[in-house]
This record gives structure tokens, C-alpha cells and sequence, in this order.
């Protein structure tokens, strides 16, 4: 039996890939302790080349994740179960919605739920002009709608298909058999899997840096800090490190899911209190304007690069467009990994409905309470922003500042920055865990505990490296490690179409169509008096009704020719396609 089909509960801690990842880390982190200038020079040096000749990989590659997730869910595919035949899903499906949106936005919806969309306004992207509520809403709904996503649907799917239906090592690697074959087990698959905790670890640092940032304006803010600084920052970090550690240790069913729960009950207890408060009736007339903005102009905004903007639209989209999307892509390994433990059972339509339609409606609502909330303070006069000075973290709790109750609401905010990258990051330390120990399930804790500790020991280092700008470092490393991952990302599709070419169900449902189309063509040469009556074959491949209904009940007697037959489909020993 091949090595990369068998899917161990636990497993020996791979020395290569976790040897040289953490040695890569640590040695980063030394680097950082004692030269931090040369560091961050030599990262905006990677930096500006990334962005001015490889923006383009980034754009493209995100939209094309759009299209092949869609193009997947509305297929023939779209029926095949991410796991056995039959299998029933492990969560309901409510605390799946709840966990997997928890994981896979939580901080960037509480950092720039109010900021993005106030900044769109006063400063309009290039191109745009500035007051233009649609523009606003458009461009931030395009960084935070489909297109990330997406991402997490295309890593997630391949994941759950290679594990669940396959039987394969829950690895990144494991996903490339179809491509790489026995080399899975070689040095392409642990470079795969070295580049997979690599774009964990700084996608987690991000998310760590964000939180802290807005954590310590909070504190300010209720008045429980005066002028936060880096040291309080780094106590910050410390204590959102324990946590996510000490939940990560508890495993997914304990830790990650109450958590998510509690904090889907306290971002709805939010939004409605902002909404009730706020300029309700404005909200609910943005809300249609929001959604036809972003239809509307999905398209345009996706073609958007450095070929149609000048200077100043480079640095527009450098700041914006591609951090979101090379962020987005540092956390796929960990959220796709994480949707697929919690998506077993499920079909590749309801996974890809779930993961992309479901999370995008909330974050549409969600931008257009807390952001149409700040876009109307700023066109009454009451607050000043000025997007040249003003800090991202502050922005939601100034539009707080001016509603009833601003002390508990601030503190809310808090504490659902808090869980949400708790329960973002102990999925990302299972993760690192998962992928240094051959693809466990169930990672050991000493190195699920190395890796979070790792993580926040750099997100402390970046913030102090970045001083004033708290934000510059942290968006340099996540870009600079979501560069080779996306090209991972572009070979998982790859092998996931070849895969699902090779489906039983697919297989069954071929072999089914042949046998109609066959059926047909005997019965039409035999229409009459028993004379032979010649059928042009463009005619029968455009069916009638009559064949277009037998067509559809193709797929039940699939179903049923599977079940019957008992074939081993997502056998955990092995591959079970023929």
C-alpha cells in the first residue's frame, strides 16, 4: 500500500519538515532581534518586487478560484460526498456556519468593518471618485466577499476529497498524488508541506498583530490604558498566545466550536445593537445598493491592475487589493484544513454553497451595519476622518464613541477581537501540528504548543520592528509568504479535477450515459413499421425533453447502483476507484 493512502491517528514528527520550518522561523527571528533595519529593508526590497511584477499572479489566481469553485458546485461533481457514501456530517449545520466563519474572518471583519468602507468613501480607489457610497461598498465587499472565499473553498475541498473520500494522509501533499505520484512522499511533497506552515505561521502573525493593534485602542479608548505602546502590545500578544495554545490543546470539538458559538451569539448581540442605535433606516436602504454595487462591478474590479493605474494606483493596490488577497492566501492552508476536518460528509455543492455564499450574506450585512454606521457619522459631521492620519485600529471605536452605551460595546469588541483570533488561531496551531506529524489527526501537544509560541513570539517581533506603523511589517511578511502558496494553490486545483475525473460516481454516471445514449439510438433506428429510419447525430445530441428526464434520473440510479453494489468509496486504507 502506498505510504501517502494510509491516514494515521497520530504519527512520528517528520524531522524534515518540521526541522527546517522552524529552523527557517528561528532563524528569522534572530535576524529580526539583531539586525531589524537590514530585516525590514531587505523585506520592502521583496516586497516591491513581489508587487510590481508579480501582482498579477495574485489577481488572476484569485479570480480564477472564483470560477473553478462555481464551475465545481454547478457540475457533475457537485454531488460527489466529501467522504463515504451515505456518510452523515459530524456537526449541525449551524455550528458548522458558526466555526467556519469564525475561523476564516473573524479579525478582518472586526478591524476593517468600519474602517474599509469609511476609507473607500473619503478616499476613492483609482479610478473612483471620492463620496460615492457604491464605490465604497463595492470595493469592500470585493476584498471580503466571494474571492477569499474562494480560496478557502478550493483548499478545503481538496483537503476533505483527498482525506475523507481517498483515504489519504491529511496532508497538503497527499492532494498532489494525482501530479507528483510516489513523490508525495519525496522532497516535492515536504517543500509543499514546509511552504503550507510557512504561510500558516505569517497569516496567523497577521491576524495576531491586527488584534493586538485594536485590542490596545480599545483599551484606550474605555480608559484602562493611556497611550499604548509596544510593550503593552507585546503583553497583549502574550495573553491572546495562551489562550489560542490552551484551546488548541483542547481539540476542535471542545475548544474551537464553543468558542465559535459563543462568539457568533456576541457578533449578532453587536450588529443589533449597532443596527437598533445607529441610522437603521439608512442601513436597510444600503444593504440592496451594497448588493448591486458589488454584481455590478465584480468584474471590472477583478480585472483591476497595475496596467490601467498609475503610480499612486500601484501603491493603491499593493496596500489593499493584494494584501487582502496575499493575506487571504497565508490563511487557506490552515482554514482549508480546518473546513475540511469540520465538513466531513458533505457534498462538494453544499460545501462550496456553505463556504462561499453563506459567509459572504453575513459579511454584506456585517459591512453595511458597522461600515454604513461610519460612512453616515461621517456625512453629518460628527466624526473628522481623515484617511491620511487616521489609525484602522481606532476607527471602529470612534463610530462606537458617538452611540449610547460606548463603554460596554467598546469591551464587547474586545473581547470578540479576542475569541475570534483564538478560535482562528488554536485551528492554525493544529494545523502546523498536523502537517510537521506526517498529517495526524490528532497532533501531538508539545508541538502544537512550539508552534503557537513560535507564531506569537514573531507577531511580537513585527510590531516592535514596525513602531509607529504597527501595521507596515506585518503586511510585508504576509504578501512576501503568500507568494509560493498560491502557486501550491493553482496545483491543488489540478489534482483535484483529476481526481474527481476518476470518481466512482462520475465513473458510474459515464458508463450510465453511454448505455442511454446507446438505448436511444437503437430505439430511433426502429421508429415506424419496423423500416430502418436514419437519425442525423447532431439531432440526438441535442435531447428532447423526454431524453433530458431520463438523463436526470441518471444520477438516482447511480446512487443506488453504488449503495447496492457496496463498493468501498472513501475506504480509509486506500484509494477505492477503479
Amino acid at each position: 500500500m502506498n505510504d501517502h493512502l494510509t491516514t494515521p491517528a497520530r504519527a512520528r514528527i517528520d524531522p524534515t519538515v518540521f526541522g527546517v520550518t522552524a529552523a527557517l522561523v528561528v532563524g528569522f527571528l534572530i535576524w529580526g532581534l539583531a539586525a531589524p533595519d537590514n530585516l525590514s529593508a531587505v523585506s520592502a526590497g521583496i516586497l516591491g518586487w513581489i508587487t510590481g511584477s508579480l501582482g498579477w499572479l495574485f489577481i488572476l489566481s484569485a479570480t480564477g478560484f472564483v470560477v473553478f469553485a462555481v464551475c465545481l458546485a454547478l457540475s457533475k461533481y457537485g454531488k460527489i460526498p466529501l467522504g463515504k457514501d451515505g456518510e452523515r456530517p459530524e456537526y449541525r449545520t449551524i455550528s458548522w456556519i458558526a466555526m467556519m466563519f469564525s475561523a476564516g474572518m473573524g479579525i478582518g471583519l472586526m478591524f476593517f468593518g468600519s474602517y474599509g468602507p469609511l476609507y473607500h468613501f473619503v478616499e476613492a480607489p483609482p479610478g473612483m471618485s471620492a463620496g460615492d457610497v457604491r464605490t465604497a461598498m463595492a470595493t469592500t465587499m470585493f476584498h471580503c466577499g466571494f474571492h477569499p472565499w474562494a480560496m478557502y473553498a478550493v483548499v478545503g475541498l481538496a483537503l476533505a476529497y483527498s482525506t475523507y473520500r481517498l483515504g489519504r494522509k491529511q496532508l497538503m501533499s497527499a492532494v498532489f498524488a494525482p501530479l507528483l505520484g510516489e513523490q508525495t512522499n519525496g522532497a516535492g511533497g515536504k517543500i509543499i508541506d514546509i511552504l503550507a506552515i510557512f504561510a500558516t505561521l505569517f497569516g496567523t502573525v497577521a491576524s495576531l498583530g491586527l488584534g493586538a493593534l485594536q485590542i490596545g485602542s480599545g483599551l484606550a479608548k474605555v480608559g484602562w490604558a493611556d497611550n499604548p505602546g509596544t510593550m503593552l502590545l507585546v503583553a497583549i500578544i502574550a495573553v491572546l498566545t495562551a489562550a489560542f495554545v490552551a484551546s488548541a490543546v483542547s481539540g476542535v470539538a471542545k475548544g474551537i466550536q464553543w468558542l465559535s458559538n459563543i462568539n457568533m451569539v456576541l457578533a449578532i448581540v453587536l450588529a443589533v445593537f449597532v443596527f437598533a442605535v445607529g441610522p437603521t433606516v439608512f442601513i436597510l436602504n444600503l444593504m440592496p445598493t451594497t448588493l448591486g454595487a458589488y454584481a455590478n462591478d465584480i468584474t471590472a474590479f477583478s480585472a483591476r491592475s497595475s496596467a490601467t493605474v498609475d503610480a499612486a494606483g500601484e501603491s493603491w493596490l499593493a496596500g489593499w487589493t493584494i494584501f487582502y488577497w496575499a493575506w487571504w492566501v497565508t490563511w487557506t492552508p490552515f482554514v482549508g484544513m480546518f473546513l475540511a476536518k469540520i465538513s466531513k460528509g458533505r457534498s462538494i455543492r453544499e460545501f462550496v454553497i456553505g463556504v462561499m455564499v453563506v459567509p459572504t450574506t453575513v459579511s454584506l450585512v456585517w459591512f453595511c451595519v458597522f461600515g454604513g454606521t461610519a460612512i453616515r457619522e461621517q456625512t453629518d459631521g460628527v466624526m473628522g476622518f481623515d484617511a491620511a492620519t487616521a489609525a484602522s485600529e481606532d476607527t471602529l471605536f470612534q463610530v462606537l464613541d458617538h452611540l449610547p452605551l460606548t463603554g460596554i460595546a467598546s469591551a464587547l469588541v474586545m473581547i470578540l477581537v479576542a475569541i475570534f483570533f483564538v478560535s482562528g488561531a488554536d485551528s492554525a496551531s493544529l494545523v502546523m501540528g498536523t502537517l510537521s506529524e506526517r498529517g495526524a489527526h490528532e497532533p501531538s501537544r508539545s508541538v502544537t504548543i512550539f508552534w503557537g509560541v513560535l507564531t506569537g513570539a514573531v507577531a511580537a517581533l513585527l510590531l516592535a520592528m514596525s513602531g509607529d506603523d504597527g501595521l507596515n511589517g506585518i503586511k510585508q511578511m504576509a504578501i512576501i509568504a503568500a507568494l509560493p502558496f498560491v502557486v501550491v494553490m493553482i496545483g491543488m486545483c489540478l489534482s483535484l479535477y483529476l481526481d474527481l475525473r476518476r470518481d466512482p460516481l462520475i465513473v458510474a454516471r459515464s458508463q450510465l450515459d453511454d448505455q442511454v445514449d446507446q438505448h436511444i439510438r437503437a430505439q430511433a433506428e426502429k421508429i415506424g413499421t419496423g423500416e430502418i429510419v436514419v437519425v442525423d447525430p447532431v439531432t440526438l445530441e441535442r435531447p428532447p425533453r423526454t431524453r433530458r428526464r431520463i438523463r436526470r434520473r441518471i444520477d438516482t440510479t447511480i446512487d443506488i447502483t453504488v449503495a447496492a453494489d457496496g463498493a468501498p468509496v472513501g475506504a480509509a486504507d486506500g484509494d477505492p476507484r477503479p
